[in-house]
């Protein structure tokens, strides 16, 4: 098996994970590349919606009839008109929404679909944001048992 046949293998599922936020943009273009040069590879586009934390506020937000299937209903159409265009017709791709924990649940993911990448960008939506990476990157690199490429958007400004 030569080194390309084995790179073949390698990446059947790349996992892109989005928050919408400018650099999930960015990013993406990143997992379309990658998932281009693999045959038979499927692009996994993901989105976290947060679970709320606070009891006071889950209490208060699940009086509301359907929110959850509402916040999918909206986050599936945001895919459809940011991402779904974008992808060409030779590349799989499935769309996954959850509510839970943003890291926790990217990971949970990335397990079960047992991915060959991660592809995240490097500051997402959160106005606390880290020195390097965002909280939600940070720890899904740390904790992944894939690769993971992570996306900065200051590299868009190099191109």
């Amino acid at each position: 098996m030569t080194g390309a046949d084995h790179l073949s293998c390698v990446c059947k599922r790349i996992l892109f994970c989005t928050d919408f936020s400018s650099n999930a943009q960015f990013a993406f273009q990143f997992a379309l590349s990658e998932a281009s040069r693999f045959p038979n590879c499927t692009l996994h586009l993901l989105h976290v919606i947060p679970e709320v934390e606070a009891q006071f506020w889950k209490t208060y937000l699940y009086e509301i009839d359907g929110i959850d299937e509402k916040a999918k209903q909206d986050t599936q159409d945001k895919i459809a008109e940011d991402y779904l265009p974008h992808i060409p017709e030779r590349i799989s791709s499935h769309v996954e929404i959850r509510v839970g924990k943003d890291y926790q649940t990217i990971l949970e993911y990335a397990r079960e679909i047992d991915c060959d990448l991660i592809v995240i960008g490097r500051q997402g939506q959160s106005n606390l944001r880290k020195v390097l990476f965002g909280n939600v990157t940070e720890k899904v690199t740390r904790h992944a048992e894939c690769p993971v490429l992570v996306v900065p958007l200051v590299y868009q400004t190099k191109q």
